[in-house]
């Protein structure tokens, strides 16, 4: 039996609040489906406003005794989940492929990479370190600590059910913090599957409640007005994310968020193509391109830009798509209807704007969401696609002259949160990456993700970072205390 039938049979695909996992206080339902079949495969309770207030309440109630624990006790329990998650790898991807369509590879690569948040942060919950020293009068000593913030709203996305659901469990735990988790309606099952394993882990009741729901926006609105809630934590577009950061204004909620990306992927004439060609194949269609750091513009410099293209469209085209879980499938379905049709929308968009199609453009006619790996080339730099987010399996390539010119290219968008850069002169590298506007740039390397690192963005792509030691923080308050000994 399969991590999906257990968990089904024992009824644990229901929203958990308190410790309990319950029918929805009005009885509606959600339906969970198969991008690669367009199939339902689930039908789980769609949590209400009021189910809201219940998972709050849960959560206050619990928030005392927990932030009283002693730092290695959560410690503890994170690494019990570690254990756990990373013992139930192959079948969590399952689950993950199942509702989300991704490739079982880069699934399972997934659930390791979520596991690693609960690693990671049951050594920095032994590490919640503030400071003491005497003031420059010499009238009193300033000691510094860092408290819990109290009841966390974590709103996650689609695309990375797991590690997006882990990144900000796992440093809440670990600074003392319960919380209520607002999982993507399209992916709810993975968070659902996380919080059975923390469960078993040893995690108090109430600590983590976890709400699916069709009805987000009511859902969510609800838990930001409530006094109790004090601290938000959002990754998702751009868009809502300012509209929550509007209403977390009116409470002076504290939010972090990680908001949308447009990486530019920059190639230099004296780069290693091959490694620049390899770098671009992760950073472009990992997860088929549906990631906030996904690669969206490829700059490429204009001496080696038909080499480039040329290698890149071999690489392209020989990626298997198909059901996750079929072998040798490396791109699978995208999310839903809407984004293959955005795909072909975009697509046509940059043609008729006078790009190049060199691979792709298409979907198929056969069910579930599939969009065909797409090159285009001569793009020119005024060209609309250059401004989105992609987040699909298209690569459109722009070409440039100068570092000059290529730094403009780079940062002509409102987004900055990660960048990629190519390049045989690695002082080149670092100088171009600090000029560059991100949060996060990779030399030579198209995959940078790590839990000790710090993920975020700038500009509009998001306030605060994830991960690293920095992700702890976005879970504490600084409290400053003045005596005299």
């Amino acid at each position: 039996m399969s991590l999906f039938e257990r968990l089904q049979q024992a009824g644990n695909f229901k929203l958990h609040i308190g410790g309990e996992w319950r029918d929805s206080s009005d009885g509606a339902a959600l339906a969970v489906f198969d991008p690669a079949t367009e199939q339902s495969v689930a039908e789980i309770p769609s949590a209400s406003v009021e189910d809201a207030r219940l998972a709050v309440d849960a959560a206050a109630d619990a928030f005392t005794d927990f932030a009283a624990m002693s730092p290695v006790s959560r410690a503890e329990i994170l690494r019990s989940a570690y254990e756990l998650m990373t013992g139930k790898a192959d079948e969590l991807a399952g689950l993950i492929v199942l509702e989300m369509g991704k490739a079982y590879a880069e699934a399972r690569a997934e659930v390791v990479y979520a596991a690693e948040f609960f690693r990671w942060y049951a050594g920095e919950a032994t590490r919640n370190i503030g400071y003491l020293n005497t003031a420059p009068a010499g009238d009193k000593r300033i000691l510094a600590i860092h408290q819990p913030i109290g009841v966390s709203l974590l709103v996650t996305p689609w695309n990375f059910p797991a590690a997006m659901a882990t990144r900000k469990i796992a440093p809440a735990i670990a600074a003392g913090c319960s919380m209520v988790l607002k999982p993507a309606s399209d992916t709810p099952l993975t968070a659902l599957a996380v919080a059975k394993i923390l469960e078993k882990a040893g995690l108090p009741p109430g600590v983590l409640n976890v709400l699916p729901s069709r009805r987000s926006g009511e859902v969510v609105n609800a838990m930001l007005s409530d006094q109790r809630v004090r601290n938000l934590s959002f990754t998702g577009s751009t868009e809502v994310g300012q509209l929550l950061l509007e209403q977390c204004s009116r409470r002076v909620v504290r939010a972090s968020m990680e908001l949308g990306g447009n990486a530019p992927l920059v190639v230099f004439e004296d780069a290693d193509l091959d490694e620049a060609v390899a770098g671009c194949m992760i950073a472009k269609m990992r997860n088929g391109g549906q990631s906030c750091i996904g690669a969206n513009r490829l700059i490429v410099h204009e001496a080696i830009a038909t080499e480039f293209s040329g290698k890149l469209c071999d690489a392209m085209s020989e990626v298997k798509m198909g059901p996750g879980m079929e072998a040798g499938v490396t791109l699978g379905p995208l999310i839903n209807e809407q984004a293959v049709r955005d795909m072909v929308r975009m697509t046509e968009e940059c043609i008729d704007a006078g790009a190049s199609l060199e691979l792709g453009g298409s979907a198929p006619e056969s069910a579930g969401y599939y969009f065909a790996p797409t090159l285009i080339t001569a793009v020119a730099p005024d060209n609309p696609i250059l401004s989105r987010e992609i987040f699909g399996p298209i690569a459109p390539v722009v070409t440039f002259e100068s570092e000059e010119e290529a730094i403009r290219l780079a940062n002509n968008s409102e987004l900055g949160l990660a960048a990629y850069v190519f390049t045989g002169d690695f002082a080149r590298g670092l100088r171009i990456s600090e000029a560059i506007e991100a949060g996060m740039v990779g030399i030579n390397r198209g995959l940078i993700s790590d839990p000790a690192a710090p993920f975020g963005g700038v500009k509009e792509s998001g306030l605060g970072r994830e991960g690293s030691h920095e992700g702890l923080h976005e879970f504490l308050e600084t409290k400053y205390i003045s005596a005299d000994w």
